[in-house]
């Protein structure tokens, strides 16, 4: 079983996961920003200590542990970013003139600036900033701060400033889903509208779906319908004219068949069979033609157009009815000035040219001239002949072979009437060139070449 995606997950699925890089993207910078300030931030005060410290000019050598344990100041180290610093006050000499904080005993330096010392044993490691009182160098101030809480300050900071976002992460996907939801709703109206459309009424997609990327859908599927109802609409005329036309034989056919089982005398059984046979013959011809729109809308739809050569098969066509007009006393030539190139369906073009031929031959006595003439300039194919279309005679050939003519309907040429429409052509009677009775004439158009 297939599960059938849904246009707004797939949105939901790309939208947050662009999101969630994105976010993730900003959730690591935020943090490595944390870490980073924090330790600008703690240095910061190493060096604002140390400053201050010069400042004062102690008389005497003191020595203090860490200042929030000294009476009355056991709550002055109450604030999250409040750090425990140590300093360390020496003479020129390296004598130390004042101590005070945690920080293990170090020794003394000529070095100043920041630098990370390893102190205690064990070792632990400490953030320290050292500092001259000047060009003189009389006195030095080291102000250290443990790495431990340096590191604890950092992730605290880090922390404050990338738990905003594990928080936006939620409410963004959540007003990103309404979002697209929203968005995609004149789709769900199209929807909607497409799946109660019925095809097999007049009826189209309503005009007020506004947007711009919709309007093309909806003028296409109200094209696509237009189509279909009209070419259901002319296959339904024609069906039921064509079943009209082919009930007449068929009934003549009944009626022949049973006047020629009770009949005896010899010139009447003669004159029934004629008949059969011309019934026969014509009820062929419509069941042919219906074939050959069948097979004109299964092209239509099943087959791509192709470049062909319209004088090639033209020639084919000439060709194989070559032994027919002989047969039946007529003259069939091909005017033709070359290839005629072109695109379409070779087989449905045949058909037109088997078509016009045939009913050339069928509707004119012998020793009638067929022409098959094409202008690859003009882009028109026509089918020429001398004589005067008769749709209620019947002839028999000089081999004795009933000749039928095509239906009063002209099925024959609604066929090529419909093959034309499927190629952009119009199917037309032209104007007779001199020598000739009759023409009809298929002209395609330029953007068929």
């Amino acid at each position: 079983m297939t599960l059938q995606r849904s246009l707004t997950l797939s949105l939901m699925a790309w939208a947050l996961g662009a999101l969630l890089i994105v976010w993730g993207c900003f959730v690591v910078l935020g943090y490595r920003t944390g870490i980073h300030e924090a330790d600008e931030l703690t240095d910061g005060h190493l060096a604002s200590v140390a400053l201050l410290q010069l400042a004062q000019n102690p008389s005497q050598i003191e020595t203090r542990g860490d200042v929030a344990s000294l009476p009355g100041l056991s709550s002055l180290k109450s604030h999250d970013y409040q750090r425990s610093m140590s300093v360390v006050v020496w003479n020129a000499g390296g004598q130390v003139l004042m101590r005070t904080g945690e920080a293990p005993e170090l020794p003394f330096s000529r070095e100043e600036g920041f630098e990370t010392l390893q102190l205690g044993k064990p070792p632990v490691a400490w953030r320290a900033f050292s500092r001259w009182d000047g060009p003189a160098r009389q006195k030095k101030v080291t102000v250290l701060l443990s790495i431990s809480e340096r590191d604890d300050l950092a992730q605290d900071i880090a922390e404050q400033v990338a738990e905003p976002a594990f928080w936006l992460l939620p409410v963004v996907a959540l007003a990103l889903g309404l979002a697209i939801r929203r968005g995609l709703r004149p789709l769900y109206a199209l929807s909607r509208d497409v799946d109660a459309l019925d095809i097999h009424q007049r009826s189209s997609l309503r005009s007020d779906h506004v947007q711009q990327e919709f309007r093309a859908v909806v003028n296409s599927i109200n094209t696509l319908t237009e189509r279909y109802q009209a070419a259901v609409s002319r296959e339904r005329e024609l069906a039921s004219e064509l079943a009209h036309e082919l009930r007449t034989p068929l009934a003549s056919l009944t009626l022949q068949a049973r006047a020629l089982r009770e009949t005896t005398a010899e010139g009447e059984r003669d004159s029934l069979l004629l008949q059969l046979e011309r019934d026969a013959l014509r009820a062929g011809q419509v069941l042919s033609n219906l074939l050959s729109l069948a097979r004109a809308s299964r092209t239509e739809l099943a087959e791509a157009m192709q470049t062909l050569d319209l004088d090639a098969i033209a020639r084919a066509e000439v060709a194989e009815f070559g032994q027919a007009a002989l047969d039946s006393g007529h003259e069939l030539a091909l005017a033709s000035p070359g290839p005629f190139v072109m695109q379409g369906h070779p087989v449905l073009l045949g058909l037109v040219l088997r078509n016009l031929i045939e009913n050339a031959l069928s509707h004119t006595p012998p020793g009638t001239s067929v022409e098959v003439q094409l202008d690859p300039q003009a882009r028109w194919v026509q089918v020429c002949d001398k004589a005067i279309h008769d749709a209620g005679q019947s002839e028999v050939t000089l081999t004795g072979t009933p000749r039928h003519h095509s239906l009063g309907l002209g099925s024959g040429h609604r066929v090529v009437e419909k093959i034309a429409t499927i190629h952009g052509a119009r199917f037309e009677q032209a104007a007779a060139p001199a020598g000739f009775a009759r023409c009809y004439r298929v002209v395609f158009s330029s953007a068929s070449g």
